[in-house]
């Protein structure tokens, strides 16, 4: 298992597996480079939206080019939460950030449309409280023989109540999530 920096960076200390934590935006080649000299071993990638989407999107469009055999999933929570809740890539326009409390003005990268450019990608996307789906995009992702993206919308339990100036963390949240 290959992180990168951010939210989802500390992830492989959860499972019992080999690990590397990489730098920003770099964590898709070095699980190619993992994956070349190891080529029976299952790789998998995880790391958030701006990890992935940001630094990384080029290491991301040219894994899934060329078919890398890499499993990547991808925690999308629409936000940079460990510096303090600014816009991602894939902050959808309404969403309030520490960087555009009325809403981000630009449109997200529509990752879907771009990966789906490529014949032989996976790619789904589930909420992570979606347990069932979940475990099936999953499956399906590990199934896969060549590129695969699996995209979990999720929220930032930490900025997002925040940024909405909640009284009621939990409550937040579950707002967030419908």
């Amino acid at each position: 298992m290959v992180s990168g920096i951010g939210c989802t960076g500390r992830i492989a200390n959860y499972f019992s597996c080999h690990s590397a934590h990489t730098t920003h935006g770099r964590a898709i080649p070095v699980a190619e480079g993992i994956k070349m000299v190891n080529p029976d071993k299952n790789v998998f990638v995880v790391s958030g939206d701006g990890d992935l989407i940001s630094i990384g999107l080029s290491h991301l469009i040219h894994a899934a080019r060329r078919n890398a055999p890499l499993k990547v999933i991808c925690v999308n929570n629409s936000i940079y939460g460990m510096t303090g809740g600014q816009s991602s890539p894939l902050t959808p326009v309404e969403m309030a950030t520490k960087s555009y409390p009325a809403g981000t003005p630009y449109l997200p990268l529509k990752i879907k449309r771009i990966l789906s450019s490529f014949d032989n990608v996976y790619y789904d996307q589930v909420k992570a409280f979606d347990s069932p789906n979940l475990k099936q995009c999953l499956e399906k992702l590990y199934k896969h023989q060549g590129f695969g993206f699996v995209e979990i919308k999720s929220v930032c339990v930490t900025n997002d109540p925040r940024i909405k100036k909640a009284k009621d963390k939990q409550n937040a949240i579950r707002e967030i999530i419908k």
